[in-house]
């Protein structure tokens, strides 16, 4: 009974109203290059013409000695909390070099911000205990405060210059934090002329942000007159409230955000916002891809 019901609303109008609900729109993806094919793949699935337009770059942080030395003394922690997916495949790149590899974590527990980064360590074997509901440095603090005391060391390998919840919430329970920079982001070039070319005509119906350093990025390459001149034209969809409130530092509002913050669960809430919403008539000039 339980399959035909899927089989039933797989076939629903509703579904089918859905399932193209992008075909004509463009939708603007500013993740890191090699983070964003999955992003795509998704809004691609739902009809939309993608633009890959990178604000960020992921890159090695400054020193890989923090880290390195972090890594070499693992069995001094308690526990190593990851809040990325970009902080695994960091890690694992510097385990590697020092001919530590995975089981170098053995003993430890280990807490994920997300499901994305949870999925992540599980690919290299890795036991994840603490996955919070809420997908933010809040949350995550709130699974460990029951479970951690004064005499627990904590390891925090993440991006540089990062948000400081985490750590100053860690700390004011007694637990030793050492944060250490596994990579670093910085502001991508060259790709502002097209793309604001593209706002200007009205040719882009969606802007989407996944962290606060990609709202920040994108709105810093245009000025705020042209920022301006896009409201109302194109939707901007925010992975969470903290991305959305870096976007509205420059004046753009958020009008997509799902209630997990999480890559698909974004994609869908793009899907669900323009399935509600006419398709506006064809521009001269306007791609029908």
């Amino acid at each position: 009974m339980g399959a035909s019901r899927g089989a039933s609303s797989r076939s629903s109008p509703r579904a089918a109203a859905t399932s193209r609900a992008l075909s004509g729109r463009t939708v603007v993806v500013t993740r890191a290059a090699a983070q964003a094919q999955r992003f795509t793949e998704l809004l691609q699935a739902s009809g939309a013409r993608v633009i890959e337009a990178p604000a960020i770059v992921i890159a090695p942080p400054a020193s890989w000695e923090p880290l390195d030395a972090a890594l070499t003394a693992l069995d001094t922690f308690t526990w190593v909390v990851f809040t990325s997916t970009n902080g695994v495949a960091m890690v694992d790149r510097r385990l590697g070099t020092l001919g530590l590899g995975w089981p170098a974590l053995s003993g430890r527990r280990v807490a994920a911000i997300g499901p994305a980064t949870a999925d992540a360590l599980r690919e290299h074997g890795v036991r994840v205990d603490i996955v919070p509901a809420e997908y933010r440095a809040e949350g995550l603090v709130s699974r460990l405060r029951p479970l951690l005391s004064p005499a627990d060391r904590v390891l925090l390998p993440r991006a540089a210059q990062t948000r400081d919840v985490l750590v100053m919430e860690l700390r004011q329970l007694g637990v030793q934090v050492t944060e250490v920079a596994a990579y670093a982001t910085r502001k991508a070039e060259g790709g502002a002329p097209r793309l604001g070319e593209a706002l200007a005509a009205g040719t882009i119906d969606a802007v989407t942000f996944t962290s606060s350093s990609t709202a920040r990025n994108f709105a810093e390459a245009f000025t705020e007159d042209e920022r301006r001149a896009w409201r109302g034209r194109v939707a901007v969809a925010s992975i969470g409230p903290i991305t959305a409130a870096t976007a509205a530092e420059y004046g753009l509002t958020t009008d997509i955000m799902p209630a997990e913050y999480t890559i698909p669960a974004l994609a869908r809430a793009i899907v669900e916002y323009f399935a509600r919403i006419p398709q506006r008539p064809a521009r001269r000039g306007r791609r029908s891809d």
